[in-house]
């Protein structure tokens, strides 16, 4: 299998990890299962990358445009974004590119779902899509401070949590927005992970659950992002650009907003549950009947 072509790369990173990267995207892979299956799979996966990010380019007007019933697409990563969002779009301003990162894993995951796969996983920047054969099961992490993590990361830095995703649960997507990470947000979150059917609902939400996480604090310095960033979908909305120390009542303000908008989408059965982070302070959102989903989450 080649492993450069068009600007795309791979790099194998062991037996069971793939690193796939071309522009923007950049992927690690996980698989295990029987060694041939494995490699078709891989090699399945490597052939549909080659052409998803020529094919997004070719649509960025439209997939920058707010979701209304005007937009419409052609692509098939495109398309996920575009379904994705949809289900938000009455109700709150968002783009097809709030669900780019986990369309994307979605797309290439069903590459796995063969005979021969026990489990993979798809991380595309933190938003990531997982196949699980019956019996599988993964652990999944969580780091409510992901930029202590990037600093603390070769020492073995502890996360803020751990659960297990496994094959029984409606969850096949998870991902994980903030200020601090790649895209603009108009909250202050540290962190918001949620999880969902897909990686490109998770990916939607987490981004609407993480605009939500917000408080008025004059110590907060937002900037409009086409200030920041000349292409951005978001306009001359005004974005974080960084959230000093707050105190408790702006911190608790933030985290009971951004938890009443999770309980909405939950409630509307477009998340099953998400895991909030901001300054030390965790709000969890999950179901009743799912107890122990986020139970390893220190609080």
């Amino acid at each position: 299998m080649s492993c450069a072509a068009g600007g795309a790369r791979c790099e194998r990173l062991g037996a069971d990890r793939w690193h796939f990267q071309q522009g923007p995207i950049d992927l690690i892979i996980d698989v295990q299962g029987l060694a041939a299956a494995q490699e078709h799979a891989i090699a399945a996966c490597w052939d549909e990358f080659q052409g998803v990010l020529p094919g997004l380019v070719g649509e960025l007007p439209a997939l920058r445009r707010a979701v209304d019933e005007s937009v419409a697409l052609e692509g098939p990563v495109a398309r996920r974004m575009l379904r994705a969002c949809r289900r938000f779009a009455d109700e709150r301003f968002i783009t097809c590119m709030a669900a780019v990162a986990g369309s994307v894993a979605d797309h290439l995951i069903v590459c796995f779902d063969r005979p021969g796969i026990e489990r993979a996983c798809i991380n595309n920047g933190g938003d990531i899509a997982v196949f699980l054969a019956p019996g599988a099961r993964y652990q999944v992490g969580i780091c409510s401070n992901p930029e202590r993590a990037a600093i603390g990361q070769s020492r073995g830095a502890p996360l803020s949590g751990a659960f297990t995703l496994d094959a029984r649960l409606p969850v096949r997507g998870l991902a994980t927005s903030g200020w601090r990470g790649r895209s603009f947000s108009l909250g202050i979150a540290d962190s918001v992970t949620v999880l969902a059917v897909n990686a490109a609902t998770a990916d939607a939400a987490a981004t609407l659950i993480g605009n939500a996480v917000n408080c008025h604090h004059p110590a907060v310095v937002r900037a409009p992002a086409d200030h920041l960033k000349d292409d951005t979908d978001l306009g001359s909305r005004l974005v974080t650009v960084e959230v000093p120390p707050l105190p408790a009542a702006a911190i608790e303000t933030a985290l009971a907003s951004g938890r009443a908008e999770a309980e909405l989408w939950r409630g509307r059965g477009a998340i099953v549950a998400a895991a909030i982070g901001l300054q030390g302070r965790m709000a969890i959102i999950a179901p009743t009947s799912l107890p122990a989903i986020f139970q390893k989450v220190a609080a």
